[in-house]
């Protein structure tokens, strides 16, 4: 017998999404869940990384193997409220859908595998192995807490890991990598009738700019999984009147790398054209403050193929397995972990993650639970 009724479940995904965790107050909704896993007598640990952020793990089981898995605690911003038609923080149903910022990414995929991970210890079904929820803060912007759970160790018995972020009927056991870097530059001060009395600022980061996306984009450097690296000059910054020569100005870069272009080559690419600039007078400092390494895991596993099984039912057609080009918290997770180890992200929702009227489908929602049960139970029990 179940646990919570069908509407205990979406009150519960209501009661996450009331919880502003915009980019931060993730210990806010790991407290709920602490709580409400000690109402059914799961032990529950938060831990802090800082006031107002916290991890949370929580276990089930008691020997054997362990089946690791994550969500994050953490949203973006709902953007203009206006352009929305309800509410972002109250889960609001139309048409058989959930509607509200994180219904998709990712509170849902939370809220089924704490619920599943509830039923199956009140159910008593889980004989042999054990189940470890780590849920994560700062995840879309600097995935912190995954790094913590690494650097802490939380991941180092771990077997097989499932990330619920959201796949919907689609399992992902690969993804690009993500780096984002600042690029500053100091210059001098001018009226822009005598330039050369300054230094402009702006000049050497565009003519980086400008060199770095035609290295990265003319590269030949490709992976037949997951395609080729992505540059993006998402951020410029510099001067402040038309007629002066602006004294600073700052970028900020994000890369999408892949395995055959890596992090690390990555960097050393762009602080090459940095130096090269320096060497002509400019004064740039590069700073990397974000990177996650691409990852590849093994597309037929023991989870995945079960996954694929279960889910199928559910799905009502074959479940394909795919490569996706977002950065998960598997990036950090899998860390010293062998190429063969098993991994998928697999999830309710859609392709609503970060759009106005977010939303997931409520019996998609509903069945993961249950897929969720059937798949953490039979994979340790296999």
């Amino acid at each position: 017998m179940a646990v919570f009724s069908d509407q205990e479940k979406v009150k519960i995904l209501a009661d996450l999404i009331k919880i502003k965790s915009v980019n931060d107050d993730e210990t806010e909704v790991a407290q709920y869940l602490q709580r409400l896993f000690a109402d059914h007598g799961i032990q529950a640990t938060l831990m802090p990384l800082s006031a107002t952020r916290s991890n949370l793990v929580a276990e089930i089981g008691t020997t054997g193997p362990v089946l690791g898995i994550s969500g994050h605690m953490d949203v973006v911003t709902p953007g203009d409220v206006t352009k929305w038609d309800s509410d972002p923080f109250t889960l609001t149903e139309r048409d058989g859908k959930l509607y509200g910022r994180g219904a998709t990414d990712m509170k849902s995929g939370l809220a089924a595998m704490v619920i599943a991970m509830i039923e199956i210890q009140a159910a008593g079904t889980l004989t042999t192995g054990r189940i470890r929820l780590m849920a994560t803060v700062a995840e879309e912007v600097g995935e912190m807490g995954s790094q913590a759970f690494y650097r802490q160790g939380t991941m180092a018995d771990v077997d097989a890991l499932l990330i619920g972020e959201p796949s919907g009927y689609n399992i992902a056991y690969a993804h690009k990598g993500s780096v984002d870097i600042r690029i500053t530059s100091q210059g001098q001060a001018a009226h822009s009738s005598m330039p050369e009395q300054g230094y402009n600022a702006l000049d050497p980061l565009i003519e980086v700019l400008y060199q770095a996306k035609h290295a990265f984009q003319d590269s030949d450097r490709h992976s037949d999984l997951l395609g080729k690296l992505g540059f993006n000059n998402t951020v410029v910054q510099g001067g402040n009147q038309v007629n002066s020569i602006p004294a600073t100005a700052e970028t900020e870069i994000n890369i999408r790398t892949i395995p055959e272009f890596d992090n690390a080559t990555a960097i050393a690419w762009l602080q090459k054209l940095v130096d090269q600039q320096n060497a002509q007078g400019a004064q740039l400092a590069m700073t990397v403050f974000m990177s996650q390494s691409p990852v590849e895991s093994p597309k037929e596993s023991p989870l995945s193929d079960l996954a694929a099984k279960l889910g199928e039912p559910y799905a009502g057609e074959p479940i394909p397995k795919v490569a996706i080009p977002a950065v998960t918290d598997a990036s950090n997770l899998l860390k010293d972990k062998a190429h063969d180890f098993p991994f998928i992200m697999f999830g309710p929702g859609n392709m609503t993650p970060h759009q106005v009227n977010e939303n997931v489908d409520r019996q998609m929602y509903l069945d993961f639970i249950k897929l969720y049960e059937q798949l953490f139970v039979s994979y340790l029990t296999a």
